[in-house]
């Protein structure tokens, strides 16, 4: 029998969600305040769900962690914290070195951040994986090139990223520009520090310095991990539309599309305010070149935040990107 507003289903039936009332097994289930029918899956992460009587069923894989860096030094950490810091030196990235000076760890992930404008703001043009052997270290420098070692791992081109697999549960893509995603198996979770936070599932941490002190500062936090003492601290956020106000009306225009109905279907389930802010960010910075490549880093950054959250959005054409 259909259920009107505001009525309770009669014993052994079910409300739908949309006014009716089902058996127990055609109860939809709900994701991201969205219903889906009895039998429809939907992917989380690396999980495939089914619902089921209402409630999701879902596969058990191992998933990896993902820490995004791109464009001009803004980060989103393995516990989903969005920052941004623009120091210019190299800077632990993640590493599994951590606590105790003699603790011991398999690898370390150093990038190497760079001025990419005249506004003062920097972008990551190299990084370097430092993986533990029996014998010592090794390193895989990543920026014109790669080095190949002796050492299990997999080097391969996937559309326009190159990524690199090694045998410890670390994965490396990067756009061959400025973005890099580093991916960690979930043995790694709570065990990692750096840039890319501790990958404890708890975002209220992330900004654990060196030293272990947990700070409210993305400055202070960021300047913690610098390689080198000689490299000078960040004292203040930089904000290149200020530097550059002819350019800010310009990249408001462009970085609009984040917000348009290109977008729609992903506006519920990631917030787009700061990709927006983001690409605006970038896009007055970029004013020594690469304006076009700055422009399409940003808006792909919220494109493939979007892809994960289950919202595949087509928005490169012809004339973007």
């Amino acid at each position: 029998a259909e259920c009107v507003s505001g009525c309770v289903c009669p014993e052994g039936l079910f409300d739908d969600g949309k006014g009716g009332c089902v058996e127990e097994k055609d109860c939809p289930c709900s994701h991201n305040n969205q219903l889906y029918s009895p039998g429809e899956k939907i992917t989380v992460d690396c999980n495939t769900c089914t619902c089921q009587k209402g409630d999701w069923s879902c596969t058990e894989e191992v998933c990896y962690g993902t820490c995004m860096i791109y464009g001009s030094g803004h980060y989103i950490t393995f516990d989903g914290k969005f920052y941004d810091f623009d120091g210019s030196c190299e800077y632990v990235a993640t590493q599994d070195f951590c606590g105790d000076k003699n603790s011991s760890g398999s690898f370390s992930i150093i990038t190497e951040n760079v001025p990419c404008g005249t506004t003062g703001v920097t972008c990551s043009k190299a990084i370097k994986i430092f993986l533990g052997v029996s014998n010592g270290t090794q390193c895989i420098f990543i920026s014109i090139q790669v080095l190949k070692k002796k050492k299990k791992k997999k080097k391969k081109t996937v559309g326009l990223y190159l990524v690199i697999e090694t045998s410890n549960g670390v994965m490396l893509i990067w756009d061959k520009k400025t973005t890099v995603f580093i991916k960690l198996t979930p043995d790694y979770k709570g065990k990692v520090c750096g840039l890319c936070g501790n990958f404890d599932d708890k975002s209220n941490n992330d900004f654990t310095t060196r030293s272990g002190l947990q700070e409210t500062n993305a400055l202070k936090f960021g300047n913690s991990w610098k390689q080198s003492a000689m490299c000078p601290d960040v004292t203040e956020e930089i904000k290149p539309c200020d530097v550059k106000p002819h350019r800010k009306s310009w990249a408001e225009k462009e970085c609009s599309i984040i917000h348009s109905e290109v977008f729609t279907i992903c506006h519920s389930k990631v917030d787009p305010a700061p990709f927006y802010e983001a690409c605006v960010h970038d896009a007055c910075s970029c004013d020594s070149g690469g304006d076009c490549e700055c422009f399409c880093s940003a808006v792909a950054a919220y494109a493939q935040e979007c892809t994960k959250a289950q919202a595949c959005v087509f928005w490169r054409t012809p004339d973007i990107c």
